[in-house]
């Protein structure tokens, strides 16, 4: 006897069900969401080949107004907004870069805590905790990049400090980044407005 996929239906736990086991309602809501299912396949699709061809659309641009005054641009790098000309629509390209620190931020970390540890008790808790805070880590094991920056905004005039945050920058590189597109529409009050391409948002 042979083995016929369509007198079966597959269960979630990998069963095959008879058919003619199978309620109505259970078939029903099945096709239901295989039929919704295709049509968000086929609109991932689109939007990723939207996307692909924007970017592309976008570069090309570039490089062409960048070729009217004889400069080489880079074409699919860098921020930037185009606005049409009546001023309704604008186009966003944003190149996101994931910052990681390598091994010399633990150099930077000693410094630091020789710093705290010769300055005078009580007089600088408040440099103390935003040190503290800066170094923490999250659940991931990560530091956060903004707050150990932001370190580099006090004005502290300490050879050791300034070594630090020298080796604080020198140990920041970029491991990768991502480019996002956004598109907006001006609203009647002058602000605008992300058309949005995510179905939560709508």
């Amino acid at each position: 006897m042979t083995f016929d996929p369509a007198a079966f239906m597959q269960d979630s736990q990998g069963r095959f069900v008879p058919v003619g086991m199978v309620k109505d309602v259970d078939k029903a809501r099945h096709e239901l969401v295989l039929e919704i299912v295709g049509k968000a396949q086929e609109l991932r699709q689109a939007m990723a080949r939207f996307r692909d061809d924007a970017m592309g659309d976008v570069a090309a641009f570039v490089q062409l107004s960048g070729e009217k005054y004889g400069a080489k641009l880079g074409g699919d790098k860098g921020n930037l907004t185009l606005v049409s000309y009546d001023g309704r629509y604008k186009v966003q390209r944003q190149v996101s870069e994931n910052l990681v620190f390598d091994e010399r931020l633990q150099a930077a970390k000693s410094l630091i805590d020789e710093c705290i540890t010769e300055w005078s008790e009580g007089s600088r808790d408040e440099i103390r905790a935003l040190i503290a805070d800066a170094f923490q880590v999250d659940k991931e094991g990560r530091i956060n990049t903004g707050r150990v920056l932001g370190l580099r905004r006090l004005n502290i005039d300490d050879p050791r400090w300034k070594e630090a945050m020298q080796a604080v920058s020198d140990s920041l590189r970029v491991a990768g980044s991502k480019t996002y597109l956004r598109v907006y529409e001006r609203r009647e009050d002058g602000k605008y407005e992300a058309i949005a391409l995510d179905l939560a948002a709508m």
